[in-house]
């Protein structure tokens, strides 16, 4: 991964192809999609990822040190195997390079949000089901 600060992109390389995702209660549901079809849902909807950013972990593994930083993440893009986010960083120091990253996204208070157990009308294209 590489940030710039003068910008504030985060820049994810090599992202995976595949997207985890996991609701909670009161209907646990867990599945995977692919990283392609999880960004158009960014801003689906009038309770969207895009009119109201959501929080994430950035965090980052060097050696046996473990770096954690709080963002907000906006505008997502996708070209090829690298997805560049802009962020806001609410907490921690962001690196401007990492090797070993993984992204959490929370989306608790977002009922309408694609992955979210009350996004009834989108339920069906997440069932544990790649695509």
């Amino acid at each position: 991964m590489s940030f710039d600060p003068a910008t504030n992109k985060l820049t994810l390389k090599n992202v995976s192809p595949v997207t985890v995702f996991f609701t909670d209660r009161p209907e646990r549901i867990a599945g995977n999609m692919k990283t392609a079809r999880f960004i158009p849902f960014w801003s689906e909807g009038k309770d969207s990822f895009k009119s109201d950013p959501p929080n994430a972990d950035i965090s980052i593994l060097e050696g046996d040190t473990l770096k954690q930083t709080v963002v907000e993440l906006q505008d997502p893009a996708l070209e090829g195997d690298s997805l560049t986010y802009t962020v806001k960083v609410l907490q921690g120091d962001m690196p401007t390079m990492g090797t070993e990253v993984a992204v959490f996204i929370d989306i608790i208070g977002r009922p309408l949000t694609p992955l979210s157990f009350a996004g009834v009308a989108r339920r069906n294209y997440r069932r544990a089901v790649l695509y």
